[in-house]
């Protein structure tokens, strides 16, 4: 199984600050944002993480592009920590598909069907870091409960922020769980 990262898209809800630096490279405490979701992915089932990317988007993937000469100079200075996370990073299963025209998330994920084939896949998007790395095996739960049913996770938000996330309907069959 697949995690596809939608990394494709002009992140104008962040300009000015994404105009020179990729809305998925913004830093979150120590580490870019686009990092906790390739972590999330990781943590699941998934064998590996494609990030539908643009091509202008370097930085993506210089991030997760393993550097042994910066790990080897961080190493001769005695900065072992710092090397080790350079190196984990740099070992990260992830893959990339190009996406040449931002033509939203639906066209996003297509992109990437010659890595996913018939198979069932994970799309992460990054507009909502969850703690843990616990949210995919959860999701997985779900939907093998019912019958390998799509399933997406949602959360409550307020009303003048819908339009940045969408809204579902529908009827509850438990507690967290609505068709």
């Amino acid at each position: 199984m697949k995690a596809l990262i939608p990394a494709a898209g002009l992140g104008t809800r962040f300009l000015p600050a994404t105009k020179a630096q990729p809305k998925e490279m913004l830093l979150v405490v120590d580490r870019p944002a686009i990092q906790y979701v390739v972590e999330e992915g990781l943590a699941s089932d998934a064998d590996e993480v494609v990030i539908i990317n643009s091509r202008e988007k370097k930085a993506i993937e210089d991030h997760f592009t393993p550097n042994p000469e910066l790990v080897e100079l961080l190493r001769a200075r005695g900065k072992d920590a710092y090397a080790d996370a350079v190196e984990r990073v740099g070992n990260y299963n992830v893959s990339y598909v190009y996406q040449d025209e931002a033509l939203g998330l639906g066209h996003a994920v297509r992109c990437a069907h010659e890595k996913t084939g018939d198979e069932p896949f994970y799309v992460l998007l990054g507009d909502v870091l969850v703690p843990d790395n616990k949210m995919l095996p959860r999701m997985q739960e779900v939907s093998d409960a019912h019958g390998g049913a799509s399933v997406i996770a949602v959360m409550p938000v307020p009303d003048d922020q819908v339009s940045r996330f969408g809204v579902i309907a529908g009827a509850a069959v438990a507690d967290d769980v609505w068709k």
